[in-house]
């Protein structure tokens, strides 16, 4: 910005906190840390990366390697040391309790949204993932998620248990998904549950009182 400009806007700040802090951090907050590393070191995000496994194209996946973690994180156990976690793009869900990050409560509707995984990944006869070309800063993939030919992100936001991401983040390069979400977004209307990252900000300080208390839970 040059030197003379006039500072940004009150409502510009404003935003840019939206984005810039309740987005940034909710790679820990809503789904299971990579097998690789334990949660607790993951403090502090790295750069995005390149995504090294294949991308761009649509992958199958075995129905019964699929672990739910919440509404918009699933893991894949590829092999006994090769466990993926997927950050599914498009959508973010209520939050369920994660003691390790912060989310000492589960938001209302988390559970709903989990099950509704659940449901929709146990009936599944065929499973198949997009990946994004990055991985996000806690090295997790993005990815789009197909049960039976139907993306997952799609369902889930019609079922109104999603808030749909593709207004903040982008398209992270896969357009026509992107482009699905919107769609299914303005169809569903408005949800009954909190901005999950609003209700991740809350929890963060309630957690750092509890833990001054010494009153936070330890399971």
């Amino acid at each position: 910005m040059p030197r003379n400009a006039p500072g940004p806007r009150p409502a510009v700040l404003v935003l840019a906190f939206a984005l810039v802090g309740g987005l940034a951090e909710d790679a820990p907050a809503t789904g299971s840390s990579p097998a690789a590393r334990p949660a607790t070191a993951q403090t502090t995000p790295a750069r995005d990366r390149a995504q090294p496994r294949p991308h761009g194209s649509r992958v199958a996946v075995d129905p019964a390697r699929v672990g739910i973690d919440d509404g918009d994180t699933i893991t894949i156990r590829w092999a006994d040391r090769d466990t993926e976690t997927v950050r599914i793009l498009g959508i973010d869900t209520p939050e369920t309790r994660h003691l390790e990050h912060d989310i000492p409560y589960a938001q209302p509707f988390g559970e709903e949204a989990r099950r509704f995984a659940q449901e929709a990944f146990t009936g599944a006869s065929r499973v198949e993932l997009l990946r994004s070309a990055t991985l996000d800063p806690y090295g997790r993939t993005l990815a789009y998620v197909f049960i039976d030919g139907r993306n997952y992100s799609v369902l889930v936001v019609r079922a109104r248990l999603a808030l749909e991401s593709v207004s903040h983040y982008g398209d992270n390069g896969l357009p026509t998904e992107a482009a699905e979400v919107l769609a299914a977004a303005k169809e569903a209307g408005p949800v009954p549950f909190e901005a999950p990252h609003r209700y991740r900000a809350r929890m963060r300080e309630l957690s750092k009182y509890m833990r001054a208390q010494g009153t936070y839970p330890e399971e």
